[in-house]
């Protein structure tokens, strides 16, 4: 990407409580919009922007990704991490593309088939909860017919999905099974939760990750 600087403008979207943004502001001096549909998390990073004070050049609002408000040409930059599986791929880089300047780039991640055959169980549970999984040759074709270059792509580690998420959600399904121990739909969830730890445990050399940097073509 070119260079970054403090008119760079960057939008995170479906930014959560804002751990990458975070990362984001400390690395660079670029502007900031992060946008979730979820008050309590852009609540949350308002007031961790507050206390770095850095209000100046990183604004929370609450947003639904998929009716961004802001102007075309608005960005340089749009990140998304972890979130355009909301909305699809395709459906997320086209309708976002109007919000970048010229030769503007896109950061996200996505999950995407490691090697062929996996597990039924595994690919059973993929097919339930996102059948638009593919392999990452399918998805830079993808990303080629919306209209953007790939500029870099490479598979995350599988520390980064079990430092960051699984391992913090094991020990809150653990203890929300003890707040909840009487409750049945309660158990019920907390059932699902551990599954897909499971699945990810035993077939986790099977799926994964990518994370692409696209330039507007």
């Amino acid at each position: 990407m070119p260079g970054v600087g403090p008119r760079t403008r960057v939008l995170d979207i479906g930014c959560g409580t804002g751990a990458q943004t975070l990362v984001l502001a400390d690395s660079s001096p670029s502007r900031i919009v992060a946008v979730d549909n979820h008050p309590p998390f852009i609540d949350a990073l308002n007031r961790e922007a507050r206390r770095l004070g850095i209000t100046d050049r990183l604004e929370a609002r609450v947003a639904d990704m998929r009716s961004l408000d802001f102007a075309d040409g608005s960005f340089d930059l749009i990140w998304c991490e972890g979130a355009i599986y909301i909305m699809g791929v395709e459906a997320g880089l086209r309708d976002w593309r109007r919000l970048l300047r010229r030769n503007g780039h896109v950061a996200l991640t996505e999950v995407c088939w490691r090697k062929p055959a996996p597990p039924a169980e595994c690919a059973a549970f993929w097919k339930r909860e996102y059948p638009a999984i593919r392999d990452t040759s399918a998805l830079l074709e993808a990303v080629e017919g919306c209209g953007y270059e790939t500029v870099a792509h490479f598979p995350l580690p599988a520390s980064a999905w079990w430092d960051d998420f699984y391992r913090p959600l094991q020990d809150n399904v653990a203890a929300f099974r003890k707040r909840h121990r009487d409750a049945p739909d309660a158990q019920a969830l907390a059932d699902q939760c551990q599954h897909e730890i499971d699945i990810w445990r035993a077939c986790s050399d099977f799926y994964g990750y990518d994370f692409l940097v696209l330039r507007v073509r």
